[in-house]
Formats: structure tokens, sequence, C-alpha cells
């Protein structure tokens, strides 16, 4: 099978199209011949050094952590999926690929409808955002400050306080302020005075904070919100470990997984693609990660 791979760490031209052997599943395993896989940040971190936790990393590695595709190879054991059916789900890496191998408790039924590109990239930050409203215990009549909230991870963030009840801040570049309107968030610029932009926003006061940005935005976050246990960040970490405040980690599941298609194939979850590369241009879409302040996610065409 074509895969992208690195074999040292470094820049994204580090990434290139390599041959591999197809792998094969094993019992409670199924493979799946992917069709689009979705592009993170935590792919980027992987590629310059980062080790997931519970993974290992060996070269030549193949980077990746959602996708979706067409199921061609059954394990011993497994129950409730067939050759042929169309899935999304997620693994820790090697998603690059023209093939993966999965457990069968990682990957749920593609909704109908649902365009490839879409379920190859709904898992990651689908479920972090999921876990973190989660964790953050956002609901009706809750104001929530969403910082970087035209991303992958704020973008679905946006959607779901919004269909909990709460009225959304969400933090972006001044391009991005129309597309936060369309999410049904309320925008506001950053940089220096954001706390008090938020104020003006927010009469009633902000009750939790999401911080997908780094940067200053968990210092505006301490002045906006009283209490510091709905404070989360899922990128700076050693900051908010710092100041008391949650660190958030995505609790992935195909519960989860399946709970955030069921809203997307209602309507109730758009999943923006900010941009197609296929597999053999990897690098490049890792380049348009990199540039930060895009909207919604990037994705690998596979199949």
């Amino acid at each position: 099978m074509k895969a992208a791979a690195f074999t040292s760490y470094g820049p994204p031209d580090v990434l290139k199209l390599m041959d591999f052997e197809a792998p094969q599943a094993d019992a409670g395993q199924v493979r799946v011949q992917v069709k689009a896989a979705g592009v993170q940040p935590a792919d980027v971190s992987v590629r310059t050094g980062w080790v997931p936790p519970g993974a290992t990393v060996s070269f030549p590695q193949i980077p990746g952590n959602e996708f979706a595709g067409v199921i061609d190879q059954i394990g011993e054991g497994v129950g409730g999926f067939a050759v042929g059916d169309e899935v999304l789900g997620y693994r820790m890496l090697n998603c690059y690929a023209e093939f993966v191998v999965v457990s069968v408790d990682q990957i749920i039924t593609k909704p109908h409808g649902t365009t490839w590109e879409a379920a190859g990239s709904l898992s990651a930050s689908g479920q972090t955002a999921h876990t973190a409203l989660q964790e953050l215990r956002v609901g009706k009549g809750d104001t929530v400050l969403i910082h970087a909230a035209a991303g992958g991870v704020g973008s679905v963030a946006v959607q779901l306080a919004r269909f909990y009840g709460a009225t959304v801040i969400g933090t972006a570049s001044e391009r991005n302020h129309d597309y936060l309107r369309s999410l049904g968030a309320i925008p506001a610029t950053y940089g220096e005075g954001l706390a008090d932009r938020v104020r003006s926003l927010a009469p009633n006061g902000v009750h939790a904070a999401l911080d997908a940005a780094g940067g200053d935005a968990l210092q505006a976050s301490l002045e906006l919100v009283g209490d510091k246990d709905r404070i989360g960040t899922i990128v700076a970490f050693e900051q908010a470990a710092r100041l008391g405040l949650r660190v958030i980690r995505s609790q992935r599941s195909a519960v989860r997984l399946a709970q955030l298609a069921d809203l997307h194939s209602r309507g109730e979850l758009q999943i923006h693609i900010r941009q197609t590369f296929p597999l053999s241009h990897a690098a490049d879409a890792h380049r348009e990660v990199e540039k930060g302040h895009g909207r919604g996610k990037v994705v690998l065409s596979i199949g």
C-alpha cells in the first residue's frame, strides 16, 4: 500500500509517499480501505517529535489519527460489521495510508449522506470538543468563551455549546468573524484588551472558558470566569498546571463518536472542510495546518 510517512523528525518536507506492506486484520479487528483522513495539529506535533501517551513512534512512521473508509477485511470474532460496510473511526497513528487496521470498538457506521471528507475528519476534533464541554459542564443558560473558535476543535465546540443551550463568545481573527456568526457565536478579536471586549459582550458574566489557542487566552479567561474548575485548555498544559486550571485530553470512544455522527446526520453539527489534499501532498496539508488561524478542517483524500 501507499502511505505518507517520515523517517526522521523535522519540517513538513520529511513527509514522503512510501510503499508499505498492507496490514492484516487480527482477531477483533477490521481492515479499512481509507477514503479520507483528517489532518490534526497533533499530527504535526508527532512529526516534530511528540509521542502521544500510550503510543510508540518507530521509523518509518505513518501519522494520522482519524479516518473514514470501507471495510475490506474482517478479523476473527468480529460481529456487527461486514466487508463492504462504510465506516469512520480513530486510532493513535497510521491513518495517512491506503489501508488501516483498527479494533472494532474504534469504528462506527458512516451515516448515509455524510461525505467522506466530513466523516474522515469528524473524530479527532469532534471528540476533543465533546470531551471538553462535558468536563466544563457547559449547559443551558451558560455563557461560554471559546478561544480559537474557528479552528477544527473550536468550530465543533461552538456548535455543541449552542446545541446544549449556551451562549457562545468565540475568539478569532476578524476574517473569521462572519464564519463564527454563521455557527451561532458572538465573535471577539484576539489581542490586548480581550477581557474588556468580552465583558462588554457578556453583561451577565462568563461561566466557562475553553482554550484551543494558547498564549494569553488562559490569563484572559482567569479574569472572566469565577470558577477555575470551569476553565480548561487542550493546548497549554504547562501553563494550566501553573495556574491551577483544568487540562483536557480527549476521551475517545465509539459511543461518543456515534453521538457526534448522529448530530451531523441530523444537520445539528456542520464540519467545515477548509482544504483537501491528495495523500501524495501530505506535506502541503501539514503546512496548511501550521499556518494557524484557519477555519475548520484539513483533510487528505486517499481512496
